[in-house]
Order: structure tokens, then C-alpha cells, then sequence
């Protein structure tokens, strides 16, 4: 915490109109994805058999892991891809493959909204880049099962089917509709579209306020599609901006655009990239505090998490857009890169329980996984690192 504190305090010195050159992106891009390669190599050989990396215990201090169903499942084997799109170590691809294979019997798994995440991450890379015939249909029964969650009087899936909720959308579902998205662009059947399609334009409807900060969980009335209520899950309450969900939004209408080119989906990313970076509690890093409205700011734990979704998201949204914002957000995005790439956010060799990201909050108000590694905070960062990589090796 004592280094944070030192790099927000001379970045905040150096000013926010401090820019880094592109030559010096590609230098810390390259050392940081170098790093992240001989972290993950540590990760592999201390992993259980059949277990997935989640956090750091937050009693014992270890390494915490996971099984196949839970929601980050497939961040770890995506990971792995995007390590070995960068590094070609054909120990980094066995491990990403072996993985990725632990989770493939989640594809018949029609309890959870968050199949994107746990397959598109994990099995897409091996269709998209490989053309796998097996990849490609364990994948489209993931987009199946994910359609059995939609409901067309509501326009939305069903993101949980616990607690007292009716029907739950929380803004973490839109990360979901790139598996859906590209289930009709490879099978043509547009029925995965029209789902994608219309959970995005319910979600723009319902989900965000007049600031353009988004709600976490709305819950809907199943037999009318009525909203029943606007509330938080993860959020301090149910009026503040939640750091990871804002950015969740971000990305996840930056990546409709991408997918679909309706323009109500790029406004939509802009307007909510303008409240990140324009509100007046993000810090000088621009490594969010977990919420906008957390009230022990300036003393509220960060998350890094939310800065390397939003990072990538930045990245992606600056190729869309006109010069001036292009400008801005790829430059706010490198600088987002910057402090996740210090020794105030990333982790020492062997440390960190060889996560590559410290600094993340899981799920403040629930006192679970409070300023601690997470290993969707790990994949975004490479993401976001070898996504700068591309865009710049097109110039």
C-alpha cells in the first residue's frame, strides 16, 4: 500500500496531461507481458489438479482456487492464449489447451448468465484463431444454453436465479453477448443476434441514469417486463457508480458496436467513458476506488480490476471514434496501463500467489475479495497490453 500511495502521489505530480511515448508504451508493454508469462509459468506448476485460480485467502493467505462452474472459470485459460499470442512458449499454449479443456462441461450449464466469460474466454481462441471444429461446437452449445435464459417479454437474460429478485439484470451480463454475437456470425443463425440485440437496447433503456453512471441490478417483473427495482449488489448503495460495473458497461457497448455498428451502441459507450474519466473522485492514476461514491474516499481501496477492463475497453472505443477522443482515450488508457504496470499494482516475481495484478476489489460491501489479487483483473491487463501491441504493430 505504501508503494500505491508513493506512485499516485508522483503521478499526481507529474500531472494528468503526462503522456508516455509510443516507444516507451511498447517497452513497458513488452516487460510487463515478459513478467506476466514467468508468472503464470509459477501459477501452473502450483495449481491443484482440476482447480482454477480465484484470489488470495483472505484468512490463510494462499492460493484460493476454484472449480469449473464458478463465473471466472474461464479467465485463467484466456489468459494463457493471450500469453501465448505474445510470448509463442509452447509450455504457456499446453497449459492454456489443458485449462481450457476443464472447463469445455460447462457448455451444458443453463444456470448462470455468465457463459461468455467462462467460454468465449477460454475456448474462443482456439476457434478463432485455429478454426478448431471441435472449439467451434462447444461454443455454439454454450450459446444455446445461454439462450434458454432469455426472456422476450422481459428483452433481457436472467443474470441470477437466487435471492428474493424476480428477475435480476445486473450490467456485468452485457460482457456475455459476444459469445451470442458471434454464434450467428459463424452458424447463421440470427436468433443468438436478436437476443444480444435486444438484452443491449433494454439494457440502455433501464439501466443507466442521466449522468450516464449505470445502475448494478435491475430486476424485472418475468410475465409483464416491467422494472420492479434499480439496485446495487457490489455498489456502496443503490445511487452510487460501482467502479467494475461502470466499466463493464463500457466495454461491453464498445464491443456491441464492434459486432453490430449500430450507433446507439458507440454514444452509448462514449457517454459512459466521458463519466469515467470526467468524474471528479477518479484518481490521479486513474485506478478507479472500488466505487465513484465510496465514502471513505480518499482512503477507499482501489480496484484494479475495473482500470484494466476499462483500460481495454478505452483501447478498443479510440478506434471508433473521431481524432480528438481517439486521442483521449487511448491516451487514458496507456496511462491506465502505466500505474498497472508499477510496482504500486503489479506484483514481484513469485508474489502475489503469481498473480500478476494486486489491488482489486472483488465485493466490498460483502467483505469478500477486498484489495486482493483476481484473475479477471490478470486477463484484462494482458488483453489491454497485447490489444495496445496490435493496434500499434498496424501503423
Amino acid at each position: 500500500m505504501k508503494q500505491l500511495i508513493a506512485f499516485a502521489l508522483l503521478f499526481g505530480a507529474l500531472g494528468a496531461s503526462a503522456q508516455v511515448s509510443r516507444k516507451e508504451m511498447l517497452k513497458i508493454a513488452d516487460e510487463s507481458l515478459a513478467f506476466s508469462v514467468k508468472q503464470y509459468k509459477h501459477m501452473m506448476d502450483s495449481l491443484p489438479e482440476g482447480r482454477l485460480p480465484k484470489t488470495t485467502n483472505a484468512k490463510t493467505g494462499g492460493l484460493e482456487t476454484s472449480g469449473t462452474s464458478w463465473w471466472c472459470s474461464g479467465f485463467y485459460p484466456g489468459t494463457l492464449w493471450y500469453l501465448y499470442e505474445f510470448s509463442k512458449d509452447e509450455k504457456i499454449k499446453a497449459e492454456a489447451i489443458r485449462s481450457m479443456k476443464l472447463v469445455e462441461k460447462e457448455k451444458n450449464n443453463k444456470g448462470t448468465h455468465d457463459l461468455g466469460f467462462m467460454m468465449y474466454c477460454s475456448w474462443g481462441p482456439q476457434y478463432n484463431w485455429y478454426k478448431d471444429e471441435a472449439a467451434k461446437e462447444v461454443l455454439l452449445t454454450s450459446a444455446r444454453s445461454l439462450s434458454t435464459r432469455f426472456n422476450p417479454t422481459v428483452g433481457c437474460i436472467k443474470s441470477w436465479d437466487h435471492g428474493t429478485w424476480k428477475f435480476p439484470v445486473i450490467i456485468d451480463n452485457m460482457m456475455n453477448l459476444e459469445l451470442l454475437t458471434w454464434a450467428t456470425r459463424i452458424s447463421g443463425d440470427t436468433s443468438f443476434k436478436h437476443i444480444a440485440l435486444t438484452h443491449a437496447n433494454t439494457t440502455i433503456a433501464n439501466h443507466f441514469r442521466p449522468d450516464n453512471s449505470s445502475f448494478h441490478v435491475i430486476d424485472y417483473n418475468p410475465e409483464t417486463g416491467a422494472v420492479n427495482a434499480k439496485k446495487t449488489a457490489q455498489g456502496f448503495n443503490d445511487a452510487s457508480a460501482w467502479a467494475r460495473g461502470q466499466a463493464w458497461g463500457l466495454y461491453g457497448y464498445t464491443m456491441m458496436y464492434r459486432e453490430t455498428k449500430v450507433k446507439a451502441y458507440l454514444d452509448q459507450a462514449v457517454k459512459i467513458a466521458e463519466f469515467i474519466l470526467n468524474h471528479p473522485n477518479m484518481p490521479a492514476d486513474l485506478v478507479p476506488y472500488w466505487d465513484y461514491n465510496a465514502p471513505e474516499i480518499p482512503n477507499a481501496v482501489r480496484d484494479a480490476s475495473a482500470a484494466a477492463v476499462t483500460a481495454s475497453a478505452l483501447l478498443e472505443l479510440s478506434t471508433f471514434v473521431p481524432k480528438n477522443a481517439s486521442a483521449k482515450y487511448k491516451n487514458s488508457a496507456v496511462k491506465m496501463l502505466v500505474s498497472l504496470s508499477s510496482p504500486a499494482y503489479r506484483a514481484k516475481e513469485g508474489e502475489n500467489n503469481n498473480f500478476i495484478l494486486m489491488h482489486s476489489t472483488g465485493h466490498k460491501m460483502a467483505n469478500s475479495e477486498v484489495d486482493k489479487p483476481l484473475s479477471y483483473a490478470d486477463y484484462y491487463f494482458v488483453e489491454a497490453l497485447v490489444r495496445y501491441k496490435q493496434m500499434e504493430g498496424k501503423k
